[in-house]
């Protein structure tokens, strides 16, 4: 029986260990045993500045929604 509806495989899924053991091997050639610690260390300090600028962002956005909201609540009391 053919389905009503064809089922979608999402394209882009998490790679497994098969996957993930070459483009292990593939960096440590690339970069070297020596070089792997710094180049982790410096990723983690990437991820880290990135969240704290999303967190800065989202504050702002929240600060902006809150004088937005009091602006409107203060109009709407005058009238």
């Amino acid at each position: 029986m053919i389905p009503a509806f064809p089922t979608i495989t999402p394209v882009l899924a998490m790679p497994g260990i098969g996957e993930l053991w070459p483009i292990l091997v593939i960096v440590v050639l690339l970069f070297g045993a020596r070089k792997l610690p710094e180049l982790a260390g410096s990723m983690g300090k990437s991820i880290t500045s990135f969240r704290k600028g999303l967190k800065e962002a989202q504050d702002e956005v929240d600060e902006t929604k809150s004088l937005v909201d009091e602006d409107k609540s203060s109009d709407s009391a005058k009238d």
